[in-house]
């Protein structure tokens, strides 16, 4: 069977985290070298890009390629018109969001952690559940997740957010279980452990101290 894999962009299943439409390129094809995947605005004015900046110490610098259409940048309150064939190079620390300014304009997003391999953490297989998460519907979510995982049993990021909802809602023995899968697939996300707010009924766990390397 040849290595090499094809995809027209209508050929890949379009997704949402519940914000904007996005296509999983990267997912798709199975690349674990680098970040990459579609977006589109489908109609005038559609948000295309969450607005975000990529400013913590292990965030990417991204480059968008503006496939079809033509897309209004905003990079720290300066507009940027690029239409189609127009290559934005944002680095870290920039908040950045962009703007359909025809219908189906579609964008390509490359990104990568500067001086660092990449670390693929699939987070494709967690955002069709973000949406229940940003509700607070953390057991849905859980279930959801814990679904999930029967298809993809070795998503870092999928794991992770998994082990979060389950510590929100009072399940801390799966939350652990979960959570020490995640430390032992993404070095990154073990170092995220302690400082986020949703796993802090864990803390006082020795199972955490161990997973955490305490």
């Amino acid at each position: 069977m040849a290595g090499w894999r094809v995809a027209r962009l209508d050929e890949i299943e379009e997704a949402s985290d519940g914000r904007v439409p996005w296509r999983p390129v990267r997912h798709h094809l199975g690349i674990r070298s680098f970040g990459v995947n579609a977006w589109t605005g489908h109609s005038v004015g559609d948000r295309i890009i969450n607005e975000h900046d990529e400013s913590g110490a292990d965030d990417p610098e991204e480059l968008y390629v503006v496939l079809h259409g033509r897309a209004q940048f905003e990079l720290d309150g300066e507009t940027v018109d690029a239409p189609a064939g127009t290559f934005v190079f944002v680095p870290p620390g920039i908040m950045r969001t962009a703007f359909a300014k025809e219908p189906e304009t579609t964008l390509l997003a490359l990104g990568g952690v500067p001086g660092q391999a990449y670390e693929p953490l699939d987070w494709e297989t967690w955002a069709p559940i973000a949406p229940l998460y940003a509700e607070g519907r953390y057991e849905e979510a859980a279930e959801r997740g814990r679904e999930q995982l029967s298809r993809y049993p070795d998503g870092p990021l999928l794991l992770y957010n998994l082990a979060c909802c389950e510590a929100l809602a009072g399940r801390p023995d799966d939350a652990v279980e979960h959570l020490r899968r995640a430390a032992e697939l993404s070095e990154r996300l073990r170092r995220a452990a302690p400082r986020d707010d949703d796993l802090a009924s864990l803390r006082d766990l020795p199972a955490f101290a161990e997973i955490i390397g305490n």
